[in-house]
């Protein structure tokens, strides 16, 4: 036993030799719930289920991190046939024990067994329907329901109790008895079944004990006893002589009057067995009729998903060979390179660099794609940067920074070595106001070309707009 406070191992003193605490009201307590547990563990054992659960309850409620306790009692649930409330047990008992927990194989067995999950709720719900059954006064559909579940789970105490209720209700006496005696060989001191099973006994074997009337002194009858029935035949008494013609009568009503009482017990009684067929075969095509429906679904359901990812897949090959796609790309930078290597035209090669740059982002192509675009660009960058450079340079001196700036930006993007267009670029931002824009240039004349006289201005210009913290 181990401290509620630090977890340390308690000794025989009712406090902890390693906190102090007191801990004799948790001895007695824990001493309580494991009194109860031991009493529930023997009662099970004789199969005294209703007993056991009464005591592991009990335990239960003195220590619920009782993990002995509560599992015992998720497999005295499970032998009585009572298989949700087991496993709620053993959910519980996992979750205060993750580790080193039986429970872990209780659970996993019944999970892992797909059949008897499936089994176990169509239990469930034909038990659920037989009660239905019951309140809507279908009792024969009741009965046949019930069957079904006893079919599937043959230790569920319950429906054997209901069945037997129905058996006795409609006074079939011996039937109710088997059905109580399965209950309690399953659980014998279940106090439901006892109480059927006396009522049952009771009606089997009457009570006997009532007085006869005391006999005369003079007999005026003669008794006796054939099988199970007591004739009494009167003394002195003549018996009337009888006519042929009064016997024919007779024999016609007695036939007349036999079948009268074979027509109506006879005919109800198929009747009612044509009904419960019918009904039966009904149920039957509901449950076909329900399992197809859905059958039905999930077959739509996975038509409608396979649509989706058929026009997913639609769109992808749209934007992989439609007009704006990855194939219209690469034969435009194919394009591109062979009329370059062909005409040696740099400004043409150019055009055709910029249109594929603003249509497709660069970082998400192939690498081949990026390798072959990089290599023109190489090839062609420092000669039209040198056209865009004089273009800017010229803008600058005209006093046109905006137009310096888009042709300044376009000579750094073909050659970023090009230190005057970086400058010249980052004084155009200065002059337009576009601070960040500047910083980040300046910024990048100081890391690329650091000692220099423009790293040297850049740094100073730098300074102007940001001062160092």
């Amino acid at each position: 036993m181990f401290c509620y406070n630090c977890g340390c191992h308690l000794s025989e003193h009712d406090f902890c030799t390693a906190c102090g605490a007191d801990v004799s009201l948790y001895k007695k307590i824990m001493y309580v719930s494991n009194m109860y547990y031991n009493d529930g563990l023997e009662k099970a054992g004789v199969r005294d289920l209703t007993g056991a659960v009464t005591s592991l309850r009990q335990s239960l409620k003195f220590n619920k991190n009782n993990i002995d306790a509560r599992n015992l009692l998720g497999l005295v649930y499970f032998e009585m046939g009572e298989v949700v409330a087991a496993l709620s047990e053993w959910v519980i008992s996992k979750n205060l024990r993750p580790e080193k927990n039986i429970a872990d194989d209780f659970i996993e067995e019944l999970q892992s067994n797909s059949a008897r999950l499936d089994s176990i709720n169509q239990t469930i719900k034909k038990y659920n329907q037989a009660l239905v059954y019951c309140m809507q006064d279908s009792k024969d559909l009741a009965v046949i329901q019930l069957k079904k579940v006893l079919s599937l789970n043959p230790r569920f105490v319950r429906a054997h109790q209901l069945l037997a209720l129905l058996y006795m209700d409609s006074e079939e006496w011996e039937r109710a008895e088997r059905e109580l005696h399965k209950c309690a060989d399953i659980d014998r001191n279940n106090i439901q079944t006892l109480r059927y099973l006396k009522e049952v006994e009771q009606m089997l074997a009457p009570d006997e004990t009532v007085r006869q009337p005391a006999k005369k002194k003079k007999d005026e009858a003669v008794r006796y006893q054939s099988d199970n029935e007591v004739i009494i035949q009167p003394l002195n008494v003549k018996e009337p002589r009888r006519g042929g013609a009064s016997t024919l009568v007779n024999l016609g009503l007695g036939l007349l009057i036999g079948l009268a009482v074979t027509y109506f017990l006879m005919v109800p009684a198929a009747q009612s067995n044509a009904r419960n067929e019918m009904q039966a075969s009904i149920t039957q095509i509901g449950n076909e009729s329900d399992a197809k429906t859905v059958r039905i679904q999930e077959l739509e359901s996975q038509i409608e998903k396979l649509n989706r990812e058929n026009d997913a897949l639609n769109q992808e090959l749209d934007g992989i060979v439609g007009a704006d796609g990855t194939m219209q790309t690469i034969d435009e930078l194919l394009s591109a390179a062979a009329s370059y290597l062909e005409t040696q035209d740099v400004q043409a090669a150019a055009e055709k660099l910029d249109a594929i740059a603003q249509s497709v982002v660069l970082e998400e192509t192939s690498e081949g794609f990026q390798s072959l675009y990089h290599m023109l660009l190489a090839a062609i960058g420092p000669e039209v940067a040198k056209s865009y450079y004089a273009d800017g340079s010229a803008a600058v001196q005209a006093g046109n920074d905006a137009a310096a700036v888009e042709s300044l930006e376009k000579a750094v993007f073909y050659d970023d070595t090009n230190l005057d267009a970086l400058y010249q670029l980052a004084r155009a931002y200065h002059r337009l106001g576009k601070t960040d824009e500047a910083v980040a240039a300046y910024e990048k004349v100081i890391e690329k070309f650091p000692n220099t006289i423009s790293a040297n201005n850049a740094r100073k210009y730098k300074n102007e707009l940001a001062p160092a913290e």
